[in-house]
C-alpha cells in the first residue's frame, strides 16, 4: 500500500494498493534505478518476457506519476 505525503498528499486523496509485482518495483525505486533496470529485475525475480516486462514497468511508472507520487 501506497499513501502520499507532503504536498502530494494535498493532491491526491485516496491510497494505492500494490500487486506483488508493483509492490516490487516500488522498493526497487527506494535506490535510484532506470526504467531499464526495473525491466532487468523483474525479468530476474519472474517468469516473464522482456516485452511483458517493458509494458509492466511502463504502465507502473505511469500510474505512479499521475498519482504524483514519483516526478515527470
Amino acid at each position: 500500500m501506497v499513501v502520499p505525503v507532503g504536498d502530494n498528499a494535498l493532491d491526491f486523496n485516496g491510497v494505492i494498493n500494490l500487486n506483488e509485482s508493483g509492490a516490487f518495483l516500488w522498493r526497487a525505486m527506494e535506490k535510484e534505478t532506470t526504467a531499464a533496470e526495473m525491466v532487468e529485475a523483474l525479468l530476474s525475480e519472474y517468469d516473464v518476457d522482456e516485452k511483458t516486462a517493458e509494458a509492466d514497468v511502463e504502465a507502473f511508472i505511469k500510474k505512479m506519476r499521475e498519482a504524483k507520487l514519483i516526478d515527470e
